[in-house]
Parts: structure tokens; C-alpha cells; sequence
């Protein structure tokens, strides 16, 4: 992971690209590139929730049906909750990194 981490109003953020706030209006442009999240061990771009339950399952998580508008996951064995958006299309790198950091070497967000 590269970039600036932001702390503002009690949440930290990681900002990739701090220069981009000053163009578009703080918008990044069309150029920005898409990011990925990469099963490291086998090198499979996720391309699904089925493809990441999948991983995850085999990794020890189990999903958890507390809430209806998010997908989550959560591991017995720690207090670590995996909240996702519903739509695979809305899945955010913030959530990415979310997966990578609470599975070390086994996941990475990659650029497209």
C-alpha cells in the first residue's frame, strides 16, 4: 500500500494519491486506474462474492447474516468483522484493504 494516511474528524483514511485532490474539482480523473484484490497464493483476481467466500470459508471465516443491507464474515477464533456492500460492483478499495489487513499474505490489492 502507498499513499498518505489521513486523520480527520476520527477516522483514518489512506488518500493514494494526495495531488489529486487539487484536480477536478477533488476529483479524480478518468485516469485514475482500478484497483483489484488478488487471492496472493493462487494469483486469481476475485472477481465474485462466491470467489472470495470461497477463499475466505477455506481461510476459517464464516458468513455472518446480522445485517441484510451488508455481506460479512467473521472469524471464531478473533473479535474481526468483514463488512462488504451487498453489490460486488459497489466493492470500494477501502474494503480490499479491509480483507488484505485482516488476512496477511493472502490477499492484495493490486492496480487493473
Amino acid at each position: 500500500m502507498s499513499g498518505v494516511w489521513i486523520f480527520k474528524n476520527g477516522v483514518v483514511r489512506l488518500v493514494e494519491n494526495p495531488g489529486a485532490d487539487s484536480l477536478e474539482g477533488g476529483r479524480q480523473g478518468s485516469s485514475a486506474r482500478r484497483k483489484v484484490l488478488v487471492h496472493t497464493p493462487t494469483d486469481e483476481v476475485i472477481s465474485s462474492y462466491a470467489d472470495l467466500e470461497r477463499k475466505l470459508s477455506s481461510l476459517g471465516w464464516e458468513r455472518y447474516y446480522d445485517d441484510p443491507d451488508l455481506l460479512q464474515f467473521h472469524k471464531r477464533s478473533t473479535v474481526h468483522l468483514i463488512s462488504l456492500p451487498k453489490d460486488f460492483c459497489k466493492l470500494k478499495p477501502l474494503n480490499m484493504y479491509d480483507i488484505v489487513v485482516k488476512n496477511r499474505n493472502m490477499f492484495e490489492v493490486r492496480d487493473m
